[in-house]
């Protein structure tokens, strides 16, 4: 079975989950069993209704009890995610959630560990945890929820926002420069980035199951709209006639393409999007989320435009590489198995880097 990203669903054997323990065969679990009694508080129309229910039923899927699910997150609307889930979860400080989930991961394989952050607590306090935690590899699952403003503190201009945004905290418009999230986790060697939108729960679907199917760092940019402070940023990719001109959809092996036009290589090597009926065949790209280099990735992560005109929609990435977590397991294990010895501590503490400090007389 394939997702319609052209990639394999996520199975009780799926990789990301190794080491987490299984519900026993013939047991299932259905979204009711990961709704939690917590009364959902958001405002009517905010796209995190529609991400928390495709994540309520994407869950069982993964065959794991819930008690061994956990979901950590950090300040902001988003995350109020973990109340909403019948699973373990926390809800964190600023920015920090990337640095108690590497915690968990690294401590304890038997748990499957997700984030769920916002554009401002993940890339304003939280950047360098984010960073961090992407380019160690460690093996969790980081949902980034951009509608790109902050919402929780009433509709100051975000790390995404855009360039002359006129908000409450930059009245004649925003001077600073958005981050692109997925650029951002490319240049951070995430070993997957993928981005996906809130209100196509097929699409959102497909790219958590293809995130749960990876073993290692995992960012999902999720489009969310903020119907108080940002209504309606992302409409032109809701719209069926729109949406089929503006998105290009990125599906491994395949063109990447939009509509009627397709994206080519042109001879400085940059990537351009050109009618079909312009394109030289040789030069239309076909998508390769296993490229180990992730400049081709990265090219295709800055064909976004401000006014949305052409937006990668997708898994971007998905490459195999060491996890830190494991890595850390398997140092962990070989120290022990070489047995050190409390006189091996001794002779460490007592080596030749250490200092005498004099008493000063008369103290």
């Amino acid at each position: 079975m394939t997702t319609d990203l052209g990639m394999p669903a996520a199975s009780p054997g799926a990789p990301g989950t190794a080491g987490v323990p299984r519900l026993a065969d013939g047991t299932a679990l259905t979204k009711k069993d990961f709704t939690s009694d917590q009364e959902v508080r958001w405002c009517p129309g905010c796209g995190d209704y529609a991400i928390l229910a495709a994540v309520q039923g994407f869950l069982p899927e993964l065959g794991l009890k819930r008690e061994n699910i956990v979901f950590v997150s950090g300040i902001g609307c988003s995350s109020r995610f973990p109340y909403y889930l019948d699973t373990y979860g926390m809800h964190s400080i600023h920015g920090r959630a990337p640095a108690i989930a590497t915690g968990l991961a690294a401590t304890r394989e038997d748990l499957s560990v997700w984030v769920v952050t916002g554009d401002g607590d993940a890339l304003s306090i939280g950047g360098n945890h984010l960073i961090h935690a992407l380019r160690r590899n460690v093996n969790l699952k980081i949902l980034l929820f951009n509608n790109e403003i902050y919402g929780l503190t009433k509709g100051q201009y975000s790390p995404t926002s855009h360039v002359g945004q006129v908000t409450k905290s930059t009245p004649l418009g925003s001077l600073d420069t958005p981050f692109n999230p997925v650029s951002l986790a490319l240049g951070a060697e995430a070993s997957f980035v993928a981005r996906t939108m809130d209100s196509d729960r097929q699409h959102l679907t497909s790219v958590l199951r293809a995130a749960a199917e990876h073993r290692g760092s995992a960012l999902v940019e999720i489009y969310q709209n903020c119907p108080i402070f940002n209504d309606g940023v992302f409409d032109v990719l809701k719209d069926r006639t729109e949406a089929a001109a503006r998105i290009l959809h990125l599906v491994d092996g395949e063109e990447v393409a939009a509509g009627d036009n397709v994206v080519v290589r042109d001879d400085r090597g940059s990537l351009a999007v050109v009618p079909r009926a312009d394109a030289d065949p040789a030069r239309i790209v076909r998508h390769d989320v296993s490229a180990q280099d992730p400049s081709a990735a990265f090219a295709l992560s800055r064909l976004d435009s401000p006014d949305l005109g052409h937006v990668p929609m997708g898994v971007f990435r998905n490459v195999q590489r060491p996890t830190y977590d494991d890595a850390l397991r398997e140092q962990i294990s070989s120290a022990r198995t070489n047995e050190i010895t409390d006189a091996d501590i001794d002779a460490l503490l007592a080596g030749r880097d250490t200092w005498t400090v004099a008493t000063p007389a008369g103290s």
